[in-house]
């Protein structure tokens, strides 16, 4: 059966009158929906949630809001709108007119581009599927639902382009991202921290703090591309992704809350018999999904950052901010290295050391996160700080990769690493008691032991709206 373009998929791509890509959509949309039924959200399909839908890109009013069955949300397709007269910002190309087709010497590099970010989607979505049988509450459930959605949109946005820019190839590489899956030993998803797992609700929130921080970063370089439909499909995105990164942010300060409200009551430091998390558990969580999420920025030295740049394909956050050439040739960054056995800076070309300045910038925006959970746990007079551990802490990748590293950058030997490795990241019995506590609460208006109520509810909905209907 053809799909209704009007109805069924919200757009402003003139998707009813371009018959070939009809065609190339129809074959791709059933086949999407049996992914989402087998690997979204566990045994929720047929619940009605509370959902956000993208209807527009009009920033008085781009969403509307009311209960839908997941697998009836209407993913659609949407682009920013077109700046008159845009021309490539940096790069070899910097002040020629944006591409509205794809430049046939970038044609691969792009296409892997846009199948890396694609990737991501679907990925996050396969590690969060059973996370909804232990929600913390309506509220809470809705939030993932939310997430989850949006992923499944965003992955038709890269579908879109995929189909509508690259002929065949976009349409097999569109069939591959329904096929990989997130800690598949045979097929794994392409970048290192979309085949974690995700099995508890404290990392879904570090997840998508920190993971989904990094996606910010990612699609806001996108942003500035000099394809200027992929610079338009991002910057809508991050429209979307700005709730992802919120979900995360307040759901850990809800956390700490709790945990704090519960250490003043109680006159203890020792949380876990009451039902919540302690603070230095969070602080190894911290850790680790920070030093994780770092990784996905890549090699500090990058050729292949250097020729997306040069090539006008991917520029810098914020690139139309910087104050200088926008060429990068003769510019030198400070750039962390390994040094005579300790961690230290030092000038590296520019231009290959973009994804180091990517880095710094991501990192620059999580800690102002820090300082506001920081200062829930002020106000409760407790003497403790969170602290995100240094760049070169548990990397896996880079010039730090497989290094023993203290979380305050002191490079120490193997046997000093295992014998304090506890003290800076999860144990086994604290994912355990972490675990222990993903009951689920289905009541409207009430929440898990461990976790405070938010401030406010979604779209101004009072504190005991039923989010998720169950019956």
């Amino acid at each position: 059966m053809a799909i209704d373009y009007i109805e069924r998929i919200p757009n402003n791509v003139d998707l009813s009158r371009d018959r070939r890509l009809q065609r190339a959509l129809e074959e791709w949309q059933p086949r999407y929906l049996d992914w989402w039924r087998e690997m979204g959200p566990e045994s929720y399909q047929g619940l009605d949630v509370y959902l956000r839908t993208a209807t527009s890109v009009d920033a008085k009013g781009w969403a509307s809001f009311g209960h839908v069955k997941m697998p009836e949300y209407r993913w659609g397709i949407f682009l920013a709108e077109p700046e008159a007269g845009r021309t490539i910002g940096f790069g070899e190309h910097k002040g020629e007119p944006v591409w509205q087709e794809v430049p046939g010497e970038y044609r691969g590099v792009l296409r892997r581009l846009i199948v890396t970010q694609g990737d991501t989607e679907p990925a996050s979505v396969e590690q969060q599927r059973h996370l909804g049988h232990t929600a913390p509450s309506l509220y809470d459930l809705r939030n993932l639902f939310q997430v989850n959605v949006e992923e499944g949109r965003h992955l038709w946005a890269m579908v879109y382009l995929l189909h509508a820019y690259f002929g065949r190839d976009g349409r097999e590489e569109a069939e591959t991202l329904l096929e990989r899956r997130s800690g598949d030993e045979d097929k794994p998803r392409i970048l290192g921290a979309f085949n974690e797992k995700t099995p508890d609700w404290l990392s879904f929130f570090m997840f998508t703090y920190f993971t989904d921080r990094d996606g910010k970063y990612q699609l806001a370089s996108l942003a500035e591309s000099g394809f200027d439909p992929l610079a338009r499909t991002c910057r809508f995105m991050l429209t979307e992704e700005a709730h992802h990164m919120f979900v995360g942010e307040t759901g850990i300060g809800r956390v700490i809350q709790r945990t704090c409200e519960l250490m003043r009551e109680h006159k203890v430091h020792d949380v876990a018999p009451f039902g919540a998390i302690n603070l230095d558990t969070m602080q190894r969580y911290l850790n680790f999904h920070y030093s994780v999420s770092l990784d996905l920025f890549g090699s500090e030295i990058s050729t292949n950052a250097a020729n997306f740049y040069s090539m006008g394909l991917k520029g810098r956050f914020e690139e139309g901010r910087r104050e200088d050439d926008h060429r990068l040739t003769d510019a030198f960054y400070p750039v962390l290295a390994l040094d005579g056995g300790r961690v230290a800076s030092r000038d590296e070309p520019a231009l290959t050391s973009l994804n180091a300045r990517l880095r710094d910038d991501y990192s620059t925006d999580c800690a102002r996160g820090v300082v506001r959970w920081n200062q829930v746990i002020k106000r409760h007079g407790i003497d403790f700080e969170l602290k995100l551990p240094h760049q070169a802490f548990n990397r896996r990748i880079g010039a730090f990769a497989n290094m023993h590293v203290t979380p305050e950058g002191e490079v120490i030997s193997k046997e000093t690493w295992n014998a304090a490795v506890d003290r800076w990241l999860p144990t086994e019995q604290d994912r355990a008691h972490v675990q222990s506590l993903m009951k689920p609460v289905r009541e409207p208006g009430k929440f898990a032991s461990w976790i405070a109520p938010p401030a406010r509810g979604i779209n101004n909905q009072p504190a005991d709206f039923q989010y998720v209907k169950f019956s």
